[in-house]
Protein backbone atom coordinates (compact mmCIF):
# COMPACT_ATOMS: atom_id res chain seq x y z
CA UNK A 1 0.00 0.00 0.00
CA UNK A 2 3.09 2.60 0.25
CA UNK A 3 3.96 4.92 -2.51
CA UNK A 4 5.82 3.24 -5.50
CA UNK A 5 9.44 3.93 -4.64
CA UNK A 6 12.59 5.10 -7.05
CA UNK A 7 14.40 1.96 -8.63
CA UNK A 8 17.80 1.94 -9.83
CA UNK A 9 19.53 5.28 -10.65
CA UNK A 10 21.37 3.51 -13.49
CA UNK A 11 19.62 1.36 -15.57
CA UNK A 12 20.21 -0.41 -19.44
CA UNK A 13 18.55 1.10 -22.00
CA UNK A 14 17.61 0.11 -25.50
CA UNK A 15 19.41 2.61 -27.94
CA UNK A 16 17.06 4.42 -30.11
CA UNK A 17 14.81 3.33 -33.03
CA UNK A 18 17.73 2.83 -35.70
CA UNK A 19 20.15 1.30 -33.30
CA UNK A 20 20.94 -2.07 -32.43
CA UNK A 21 23.32 -1.58 -29.87
CA UNK A 22 22.43 -1.57 -26.14
CA UNK A 23 23.69 1.48 -24.24
CA UNK A 24 24.29 2.45 -20.52
CA UNK A 25 22.32 5.75 -19.79
CA UNK A 26 20.76 7.34 -16.48
CA UNK A 27 17.23 8.26 -16.01
CA UNK A 28 18.28 11.79 -16.05
CA UNK A 29 19.10 12.08 -19.34
CA UNK A 30 15.45 11.45 -20.01
CA UNK A 31 14.64 14.02 -17.42
CA UNK A 32 14.06 17.02 -20.25
CA UNK A 33 11.98 15.14 -22.32
CA UNK A 34 9.02 17.49 -22.72
CA UNK A 35 6.89 14.89 -24.86
CA UNK A 36 3.01 15.85 -24.86
CA UNK A 37 -0.10 13.99 -24.09
CA UNK A 38 -3.55 14.50 -23.65
CA UNK A 39 -5.85 12.49 -20.69
CA UNK A 40 -9.62 13.58 -21.83
CA UNK A 41 -11.77 14.45 -18.69
CA UNK A 42 -15.42 12.99 -18.29
CA UNK A 43 -16.84 16.80 -20.13
CA UNK A 44 -14.66 15.92 -22.63
CA UNK A 45 -12.29 18.24 -22.49
CA UNK A 46 -8.42 17.86 -22.68
CA UNK A 47 -5.95 18.30 -20.20
CA UNK A 48 -2.17 17.71 -20.89
CA UNK A 49 0.50 16.81 -18.86
CA UNK A 50 4.33 15.80 -18.85
CA UNK A 51 5.26 11.98 -20.10
CA UNK A 52 5.80 10.46 -16.91
CA UNK A 53 4.14 12.80 -14.33
CA UNK A 54 1.00 11.06 -13.47
CA UNK A 55 3.23 7.59 -12.78
CA UNK A 56 5.88 9.33 -10.41
CA UNK A 57 2.43 10.10 -8.28
CA UNK A 58 0.35 7.41 -8.75
CA UNK A 59 0.32 4.84 -5.87
CA UNK A 60 -1.18 1.41 -5.79
CA UNK A 61 -3.38 -0.17 -3.45
CA UNK A 62 -4.95 -3.27 -2.66
CA UNK A 63 -8.50 -1.67 -2.49
CA UNK A 64 -7.75 1.33 -4.40
CA UNK A 65 -10.84 3.35 -4.78
CA UNK A 66 -11.31 5.84 -8.42
CA UNK A 67 -11.60 9.07 -6.77
CA UNK A 68 -12.97 10.72 -10.26
CA UNK A 69 -16.35 9.75 -12.66
CA UNK A 70 -15.85 7.56 -15.80
CA UNK A 71 -14.24 9.30 -19.08
CA UNK A 72 -16.46 9.71 -21.41
CA UNK A 73 -17.23 7.83 -24.55
CA UNK A 74 -14.73 8.43 -27.75
CA UNK A 75 -17.22 8.95 -29.59
CA UNK A 76 -18.34 12.17 -27.70
CA UNK A 77 -14.51 13.08 -27.49
CA UNK A 78 -13.68 14.41 -30.84
CA UNK A 79 -15.89 15.01 -33.91
CA UNK A 80 -12.69 14.13 -35.62
CA UNK A 81 -10.67 11.30 -35.75
CA UNK A 82 -9.50 7.85 -37.63
CA UNK A 83 -11.05 4.41 -37.70
CA UNK A 84 -9.16 1.52 -36.70
CA UNK A 85 -9.67 -1.83 -35.62
CA UNK A 86 -9.51 -3.17 -32.27
CA UNK A 87 -5.76 -4.68 -32.99
CA UNK A 88 -5.06 -1.62 -35.05
CA UNK A 89 -5.38 0.36 -32.13
CA UNK A 90 -2.76 -1.73 -30.01
CA UNK A 91 -0.28 -1.11 -32.10
CA UNK A 92 -1.28 2.50 -32.43
CA UNK A 93 -0.82 3.02 -29.01
CA UNK A 94 2.13 0.21 -28.75
CA UNK A 95 4.09 2.26 -31.31
CA UNK A 96 3.49 6.11 -30.08
CA UNK A 97 4.91 4.68 -26.39
CA UNK A 98 8.17 3.21 -28.33
CA UNK A 99 8.47 6.17 -30.01
CA UNK A 100 8.26 8.42 -26.91
CA UNK A 101 10.34 6.08 -24.91
CA UNK A 102 13.27 4.40 -25.90
CA UNK A 103 13.37 1.78 -22.97
CA UNK A 104 9.83 0.47 -24.19
CA UNK A 105 10.55 -2.93 -25.89
CA UNK A 106 8.36 -6.07 -27.26
CA UNK A 107 9.20 -9.55 -26.71
CA UNK A 108 7.63 -12.46 -27.43
CA UNK A 109 7.13 -15.44 -29.99
CA UNK A 110 6.60 -13.97 -33.35
CA UNK A 111 5.92 -10.77 -32.66
CA UNK A 112 9.08 -9.64 -34.66
CA UNK A 113 8.62 -9.84 -38.53
CA UNK A 114 5.80 -12.21 -38.35
CA UNK A 115 3.84 -9.23 -36.89
CA UNK A 116 2.07 -11.23 -33.98
CA UNK A 117 -0.58 -13.92 -33.97
CA UNK A 118 -3.15 -11.41 -34.22
CA UNK A 119 -0.67 -8.69 -35.97
CA UNK A 120 -0.50 -6.23 -33.07
CA UNK A 121 3.20 -5.77 -33.80
CA UNK A 122 3.15 -5.87 -37.45
CA UNK A 123 5.80 -3.38 -39.09
CA UNK A 124 7.42 -2.71 -35.48
CA UNK A 125 10.57 -5.00 -36.08
CA UNK A 126 11.29 -2.90 -39.45
CA UNK A 127 11.02 0.16 -37.69
CA UNK A 128 12.90 -0.08 -34.33
CA UNK A 129 15.20 -3.16 -34.95
CA UNK A 130 15.46 -6.53 -33.66
CA UNK A 131 16.61 -5.68 -29.87
CA UNK A 132 13.52 -3.53 -29.37
CA UNK A 133 11.11 -5.98 -31.05
CA UNK A 134 12.35 -9.41 -29.66
CA UNK A 135 11.03 -12.54 -31.26
CA UNK A 136 11.73 -15.54 -28.71
CA UNK A 137 11.77 -19.30 -28.21
CA UNK A 138 8.49 -20.93 -27.56
CA UNK A 139 9.02 -20.71 -23.59
CA UNK A 140 6.73 -18.54 -21.83
CA UNK A 141 8.49 -19.35 -18.52
CA UNK A 142 11.90 -18.08 -20.41
CA UNK A 143 10.93 -14.67 -21.92
CA UNK A 144 8.10 -13.87 -19.13
CA UNK A 145 11.66 -13.82 -16.66
CA UNK A 146 14.10 -12.49 -19.03
CA UNK A 147 11.35 -9.36 -18.88
CA UNK A 148 10.77 -8.94 -15.62
CA UNK A 149 14.53 -8.80 -15.13
CA UNK A 150 15.00 -6.15 -17.94
CA UNK A 151 12.29 -4.30 -15.92
CA UNK A 152 14.01 -4.39 -12.64
CA UNK A 153 17.10 -2.90 -14.95
CA UNK A 154 14.83 0.07 -15.61
CA UNK A 155 13.41 -0.74 -19.23
CA UNK A 156 9.60 -1.25 -20.05
CA UNK A 157 8.60 -4.71 -21.60
CA UNK A 158 5.76 -5.97 -23.65
CA UNK A 159 5.16 -9.08 -23.11
CA UNK A 160 2.42 -10.68 -25.63
CA UNK A 161 1.58 -14.17 -24.80
CA UNK A 162 0.47 -15.80 -28.52
CA UNK A 163 -2.80 -17.23 -26.26
CA UNK A 164 -3.41 -15.93 -22.59
CA UNK A 165 -3.60 -19.96 -21.75
CA UNK A 166 0.14 -20.47 -22.42
CA UNK A 167 1.06 -17.61 -20.03
CA UNK A 168 0.28 -20.78 -17.38
CA UNK A 169 3.97 -22.20 -17.98
CA UNK A 170 4.79 -18.14 -16.69
CA UNK A 171 2.71 -18.46 -13.86
CA UNK A 172 5.95 -19.21 -11.49
CA UNK A 173 7.96 -15.89 -13.05
CA UNK A 174 4.28 -13.71 -12.85
CA UNK A 175 3.56 -14.47 -9.39
CA UNK A 176 6.48 -14.83 -7.77
CA UNK A 177 8.81 -12.43 -9.15
CA UNK A 178 6.50 -9.97 -11.34
CA UNK A 179 3.73 -9.45 -8.31
CA UNK A 180 6.26 -9.49 -5.66
CA UNK A 181 9.78 -7.96 -6.31
CA UNK A 182 8.75 -4.56 -5.57
CA UNK A 183 7.73 -5.70 -1.88
CA UNK A 184 10.37 -8.41 -1.20
CA UNK A 185 13.32 -6.05 -2.42
CA UNK A 186 11.90 -3.36 -0.02
CA UNK A 187 10.88 -0.78 -2.59
CA UNK A 188 14.49 -1.41 -4.02
CA UNK A 189 13.06 -2.37 -7.43
CA UNK A 190 10.41 -1.50 -10.12
CA UNK A 191 8.81 -3.84 -12.28
CA UNK A 192 7.26 -1.64 -15.15
CA UNK A 193 5.95 -4.26 -17.47
CA UNK A 194 3.32 -5.49 -19.57
CA UNK A 195 2.13 -9.12 -20.10
CA UNK A 196 -0.81 -8.96 -23.13
CA UNK A 197 -2.43 -11.34 -25.25
CA UNK A 198 -5.39 -13.21 -26.53
CA UNK A 199 -7.67 -14.73 -24.59
CA UNK A 200 -11.62 -15.67 -23.52
CA UNK A 201 -13.85 -18.17 -25.86
CA UNK A 202 -13.37 -17.96 -29.43
CA UNK A 203 -15.26 -19.78 -32.13
CA UNK A 204 -14.38 -23.85 -31.72
CA UNK A 205 -10.68 -22.94 -30.17
CA UNK A 206 -10.63 -26.12 -27.87
CA UNK A 207 -10.25 -25.87 -24.07
CA UNK A 208 -6.93 -25.20 -23.88
CA UNK A 209 -7.38 -21.99 -26.33
CA UNK A 210 -10.08 -20.57 -24.51
CA UNK A 211 -8.80 -19.72 -21.26
CA UNK A 212 -9.92 -16.94 -18.78
CA UNK A 213 -7.18 -15.99 -17.13
CA UNK A 214 -8.56 -13.55 -14.91
CA UNK A 215 -9.68 -15.69 -12.03
CA UNK A 216 -5.91 -17.34 -12.14
CA UNK A 217 -4.36 -13.80 -11.29
CA UNK A 218 -6.52 -11.53 -9.97
CA UNK A 219 -5.09 -13.27 -5.90
CA UNK A 220 -1.22 -12.24 -6.57
CA UNK A 221 -0.16 -9.29 -4.73
CA UNK A 222 1.30 -6.47 -6.54
CA UNK A 223 -0.72 -6.59 -9.83
CA UNK A 224 -3.15 -4.62 -11.64
CA UNK A 225 -5.01 -6.32 -14.40
CA UNK A 226 -7.51 -4.07 -17.31
CA UNK A 227 -10.06 -5.75 -20.09
CA UNK A 228 -10.26 -3.74 -22.86
CA UNK A 229 -13.15 -3.83 -25.36
CA UNK A 230 -13.32 -0.99 -27.44
CA UNK A 231 -10.59 0.24 -30.04
CA UNK A 232 -10.74 3.43 -28.23
CA UNK A 233 -10.11 1.92 -24.52
CA UNK A 234 -7.53 -0.56 -26.04
CA UNK A 235 -4.96 2.25 -27.04
CA UNK A 236 -5.85 4.65 -23.84
CA UNK A 237 -5.00 0.99 -21.54
CA UNK A 238 -2.11 0.06 -23.62
CA UNK A 239 -0.49 3.28 -23.25
CA UNK A 240 -1.42 3.52 -19.59
CA UNK A 241 -0.18 0.07 -18.79
CA UNK A 242 3.18 1.02 -20.70
CA UNK A 243 3.48 4.25 -18.46
CA UNK A 244 2.60 2.62 -15.26
CA UNK A 245 5.16 2.02 -12.59
CA UNK A 246 3.21 -1.29 -11.78
CA UNK A 247 3.36 -4.58 -13.82
CA UNK A 248 0.03 -4.43 -15.22
CA UNK A 249 -1.94 -8.10 -17.11
CA UNK A 250 -3.68 -6.54 -20.42
CA UNK A 251 -6.73 -9.09 -21.19
CA UNK A 252 -7.86 -8.85 -24.58
CA UNK A 253 -10.43 -10.76 -26.17
CA UNK A 254 -10.20 -13.43 -29.24
CA UNK A 255 -13.05 -12.23 -30.71
CA UNK A 256 -13.16 -8.21 -30.69
CA UNK A 257 -9.82 -8.06 -32.53
CA UNK A 258 -11.54 -6.83 -36.06
CA UNK A 259 -13.77 -4.35 -33.92
CA UNK A 260 -13.80 -1.34 -35.81
CA UNK A 261 -14.46 2.23 -33.64
CA UNK A 262 -13.19 6.06 -35.04
CA UNK A 263 -11.01 7.33 -31.84
CA UNK A 264 -9.73 10.87 -32.02
CA UNK A 265 -6.17 12.23 -33.74
CA UNK A 266 -5.25 13.68 -30.50
CA UNK A 267 -3.10 11.45 -27.88
CA UNK A 268 -4.90 10.93 -25.24
CA UNK A 269 -4.38 8.52 -21.87
CA UNK A 270 -6.82 6.34 -19.80
CA UNK A 271 -6.97 5.89 -16.04
CA UNK A 272 -6.00 2.54 -15.72
CA UNK A 273 -8.28 2.16 -12.12
CA UNK A 274 -11.35 3.74 -13.81
CA UNK A 275 -14.60 1.96 -14.99
CA UNK A 276 -16.79 3.16 -18.15
CA UNK A 277 -20.46 4.14 -18.13
CA UNK A 278 -21.53 2.77 -21.20
CA UNK A 279 -25.38 3.78 -20.55
CA UNK A 280 -26.87 5.41 -18.04
CA UNK A 281 -30.13 3.75 -16.34
CA UNK A 282 -32.26 4.03 -13.53
CA UNK A 283 -33.62 0.47 -13.02
CA UNK A 284 -30.68 -1.65 -12.27
CA UNK A 285 -26.83 -1.79 -12.98
CA UNK A 286 -25.43 -3.96 -14.84
CA UNK A 287 -21.42 -5.08 -14.24
CA UNK A 288 -19.41 -6.37 -17.30
CA UNK A 289 -16.41 -6.51 -18.61
CA UNK A 290 -14.65 -7.59 -22.34
CA UNK A 291 -17.19 -9.27 -24.77
CA UNK A 292 -20.04 -9.53 -22.32
CA UNK A 293 -19.88 -5.95 -23.24
CA UNK A 294 -21.86 -6.50 -26.47
CA UNK A 295 -23.68 -9.43 -25.14
CA UNK A 296 -25.04 -6.94 -22.50
CA UNK A 297 -25.90 -4.10 -25.47
CA UNK A 298 -28.06 -6.58 -26.79
CA UNK A 299 -29.84 -7.35 -23.88
CA UNK A 300 -30.40 -3.29 -23.06
CA UNK A 301 -32.35 -3.16 -26.46
CA UNK A 302 -34.74 -5.16 -25.40
CA UNK A 303 -35.11 -4.15 -21.96
CA UNK A 304 -35.41 -1.08 -22.75
CA UNK A 305 -38.34 -2.49 -25.18
CA UNK A 306 -39.78 -4.37 -22.40
CA UNK A 307 -39.88 -0.53 -20.23
CA UNK A 308 -36.50 -0.99 -18.37
CA UNK A 309 -33.71 1.68 -18.15
CA UNK A 310 -31.03 -0.63 -17.14
CA UNK A 311 -27.34 1.21 -16.35
CA UNK A 312 -24.56 -0.10 -18.24
CA UNK A 313 -20.60 0.10 -17.10
CA UNK A 314 -17.89 -1.95 -18.50
CA UNK A 315 -15.69 -2.31 -14.94
CA UNK A 316 -12.56 -2.38 -17.56
CA UNK A 317 -10.27 -2.45 -14.13
CA UNK A 318 -10.33 -6.05 -13.00
CA UNK A 319 -8.16 -5.11 -10.16
CA UNK A 320 -8.78 -2.98 -8.07
CA UNK A 321 -12.45 -2.61 -8.98
CA UNK A 322 -13.39 1.42 -10.05
CA UNK A 323 -15.70 1.09 -6.44
CA UNK A 324 -16.34 4.70 -6.97
CA UNK A 325 -18.30 4.35 -10.11
CA UNK A 326 -19.66 1.03 -9.46
CA UNK A 327 -20.68 2.72 -5.94
CA UNK A 328 -23.07 5.77 -7.20
CA UNK A 329 -24.73 3.29 -9.60
CA UNK A 330 -25.62 1.10 -6.81
CA UNK A 331 -26.80 3.96 -4.68
CA UNK A 332 -28.66 4.94 -7.49
CA UNK A 333 -30.34 1.46 -9.09
CA UNK A 334 -29.95 -0.34 -6.06
CA UNK A 335 -29.97 -3.73 -7.75
CA UNK A 336 -26.89 -5.21 -9.65
CA UNK A 337 -26.61 -8.17 -12.32
CA UNK A 338 -23.16 -9.22 -13.16
CA UNK A 339 -22.50 -10.35 -16.56
CA UNK A 340 -18.95 -12.48 -16.96
CA UNK A 341 -17.29 -14.53 -19.45
CA UNK A 342 -14.83 -16.04 -16.67
CA UNK A 343 -15.84 -18.62 -14.47
CA UNK A 344 -18.40 -18.85 -11.70
CA UNK A 345 -16.13 -20.56 -9.49
CA UNK A 346 -13.47 -17.77 -7.80
CA UNK A 347 -13.94 -15.36 -10.65
CA UNK A 348 -14.02 -11.75 -11.13
CA UNK A 349 -17.78 -11.74 -10.83
CA UNK A 350 -17.30 -13.25 -7.14
CA UNK A 351 -14.71 -11.02 -6.05
CA UNK A 352 -16.85 -8.28 -7.32
CA UNK A 353 -19.69 -9.37 -5.45
CA UNK A 354 -17.77 -9.65 -2.47
CA UNK A 355 -17.00 -6.36 -2.49
CA UNK A 356 -20.09 -4.53 -3.25
CA UNK A 357 -21.96 -6.36 -0.45
CA UNK A 358 -19.02 -5.41 1.96
CA UNK A 359 -19.02 -1.31 0.96
CA UNK A 360 -22.69 -0.91 0.25
CA UNK A 361 -24.71 -3.71 1.26
CA UNK A 362 -27.45 -1.05 3.08
CA UNK A 363 -27.92 0.05 -0.60
CA UNK A 364 -29.06 -3.14 -2.05
CA UNK A 365 -32.79 -3.72 -2.55
CA UNK A 366 -31.97 -7.76 -3.80
CA UNK A 367 -29.56 -9.76 -4.05
CA UNK A 368 -26.78 -9.80 -6.51
CA UNK A 369 -27.25 -11.80 -9.68
CA UNK A 370 -24.28 -12.95 -11.34
CA UNK A 371 -24.01 -14.69 -14.46
CA UNK A 372 -20.86 -16.65 -15.72
CA UNK A 373 -19.48 -19.13 -17.84
CA UNK A 374 -20.16 -22.70 -16.81
CA UNK A 375 -17.51 -24.38 -14.59
CA UNK A 376 -16.57 -27.00 -17.84
CA UNK A 377 -14.00 -27.00 -20.18
CA UNK A 378 -15.20 -24.93 -23.29
CA UNK A 379 -16.25 -27.56 -25.80
CA UNK A 380 -14.89 -27.55 -29.39
CA UNK A 381 -18.75 -28.23 -30.91
CA UNK A 382 -20.01 -24.89 -31.87
CA UNK A 383 -23.20 -25.31 -30.32
CA UNK A 384 -21.99 -27.05 -26.91
CA UNK A 385 -19.51 -23.99 -26.73
CA UNK A 386 -22.42 -21.24 -26.91
CA UNK A 387 -24.00 -23.04 -24.05
CA UNK A 388 -21.74 -22.15 -21.69
CA UNK A 389 -21.37 -18.67 -22.48
CA UNK A 390 -23.80 -16.22 -20.80
CA UNK A 391 -26.18 -15.42 -23.76
CA UNK A 392 -28.52 -12.02 -23.87
CA UNK A 393 -31.58 -13.90 -23.22
CA UNK A 394 -30.45 -15.16 -20.22
CA UNK A 395 -29.60 -11.32 -18.84
CA UNK A 396 -32.71 -10.38 -20.33
CA UNK A 397 -34.73 -12.75 -17.74
CA UNK A 398 -32.42 -12.18 -14.96
CA UNK A 399 -33.11 -8.36 -15.05
CA UNK A 400 -36.84 -9.15 -15.24
CA UNK A 401 -36.51 -11.56 -12.19
CA UNK A 402 -34.87 -9.27 -10.10
CA UNK A 403 -36.69 -6.07 -10.93
CA UNK A 404 -40.35 -7.96 -10.09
Amino acid sequence: MAAVTQGLGATAALSSANSEKFQLTTRRSLSGRKGRFFIFESNGNPRSGLNRQINRTRQFFTNAVATKPDSAAASTLSKHGHELLLFEALREGLEEEMDRDPYVCVMGEDVGHYGGSYKVTKGLADKYGDLRVLDTPIAENSFTGMAIGAAMTGLRPVVEGMNMGFLLLAFNQISNNCGMLHYTSGGQFKIPVVIRGPGGVGRQLGAEHSQRLESYFQSIPGIQMVACSTPYNAKGLMKAAIRSENPVILFEHVLLYNLKERIPDEEYVLNLEEAEMVRPGEHITILTYSRMRYHVMQAAKTLVNKGYDPEVIDIRSLKPFDLYTIGNSVKKTHRVVIVEECMRTGGIGASLTASINENFHDYLDAPIVCLSSQDVPTPYAASLEEWTVVQPAQIVAAVEQLCQ
